[in-house]
């Protein structure tokens, strides 16, 4: 990304792109066999959760000028940060896969063109978007963004017009528990990626909420959408939804560029973090590097149930981002200048460690919030004591 500061607008204009998105809608029709009330309800409570935690996180790269895996330096020490900087690298490249998989399949049944080709028309898209670069890129996003939400309320409209008679009733195939955390799991994806963009940002403060808060509006639609889908057609299969809903062309232009300018950010985030673990690295030669792997990828490994791979995201970076939070607001702590902040690194490994054991236990909140209060409260009790025994020396 150029060094330039970019405007509140900007910010928001990308993050409406990271919300309207395939995946999105696919995991909004897991939460189908809720029941459409209770299934919203899991939605809103899930998107409130992730969103206050991706606002803080935004917010921690706004006002200290860092990229998201430059700031866990402030917790970790900077060759601990380069161990969550690879650890991002690949999760990042994993959802560049994700994203072109899903959109090749779903193109490919609007328009029969074959999967792969749909694969490598969209990747190359994403690096045109990225080789653009982001002050360009701004323009082009204004057209894209508004062409993507016409579309979508299009959608969201010839859904509910071609629902029929057919309704999906709530079911135990899905707690309430779990569908609030695959809620969770979308702005908790975008964790270790938005202070990429909010470090440019003019107004630190606003352009985060206004990130955060399109973010979350748009993903719930896109969930409302997916679940309404699931519920009313009886098909969980995007594609098939909006060929039932008569878009033609215009639903194959949603899958298109909808996975464009949200996987864009992804792969573009993979280069960032790449300098993060080698700074003599390219962050666009990177990105598309990222991209050629993640369409790679698409092309030659099946990827058709992202829900462990949303869990593993969840396990490794929501008590990063807690121990972060903590040290940040809370500690006023900062690690940058040290090599390795052991301590801290333990207590993310406790972190970790719970996430993976709440994942046996049903909470009407999900388990990614009680694990991230837990681990903010031993990073606080750790850091309170460790700062008395340094001035009692």
């Amino acid at each position: 990304m150029e060094n330039k500061k970019t405007s509140t607008f900007s910010n928001g204009l990308i993050w409406f792109g990271a919300g309207v998105s395939i995946a999105e809608i696919i995991t909004g029709t897991y939460l189908a066999p809720l029941g459409f009330k209770t299934g919203i309800i899991a939605i809103i409570l899930g998107h409130i959760i992730g969103c206050v935690m991706l606002f803080l996180a935004g917010l921690i790269g706004g006002r200290t000028g860092r990229s998201s895996m430059e700031t866990a330096a402030i917790s970790f020490g900077k060759k601990g940060s380069s161990f969550f900087a690879v650890m991002n690298v690949l999760q990042l490249v994993g959802w560049t896969g994700i994203m072109i998989y899903d959109a090749s399949l779903s193109a490919e049944t609007i328009f029969a063109a074959g999967a792969k080709l749909w694969a490598l028309i969209i990747g190359g898209l994403i690096i045109v978007w990225i080789l653009v670069g982001m002050k360009t890129l701004e323009k082009i996003n204004v057209v894209a963004m508004l062409s993507l939400f016409v579309l979508t309320i299009v959608l969201c409209v010839q859904i509910m017009k071609n629902a029929g008679a057919a309704v999906i009733g709530a079911s135990d195939a899905m707690t309430f528990g779990g569908a609030v955390e695959l809620a969770v799991a979308m702005p908790l994806s975008w964790y270790p990626v938005i202070s990429d963009y909010t470090r440019y940002a003019e107004k630190p403060f606003a352009a985060t909420l206004v990130s955060t808060i399109t973010y979350g509006l748009v993903s719930s639609w896109m969930f409302i959408i997916g679940m309404g889908a699931a519920i009313f057609t009886e098909t969980s299969d995007v594609a098939q939804i909006m060929v039932k809903a008569g878009l033609g062309i215009a639903g194959l232009i949603i899958v298109v560029f909808s996975t464009v300018t949200t996987t864009f950010l992804d792969a573009f985030s993979a280069g960032v973090s790449s300098v993060s673990v080698y700074g003599k690295i390219n962050e666009k030669h990177a990105a598309v590097a990222a991209t050629v792997i993640g369409t790679v990828g698409a092309c030659l490994i099946n990827m058709d149930d992202i829900t462990n791979f949303l869990y593993l995201i969840g396990s490794v970076f929501a008590p990063m981002i807690a121990v972060l939070i903590a040290d940040y607001f809370i500690l006023g702590h900062d690690s940058s200048s040290i090599q390795f902040d052991t301590g801290r690194f333990v207590i993310w490994i406790i972190g970790f460690v719970a996430y993976r054991l709440l994942m046996q236990v049903s909470t009407p909140v999900g388990n990614t919030l009680p694990d991230m209060v837990f681990t903010m409260i031993i990073a606080v009790i750790y850091g309170k004591v460790t700062a008395r025994s340094e001035e009692q020396r």
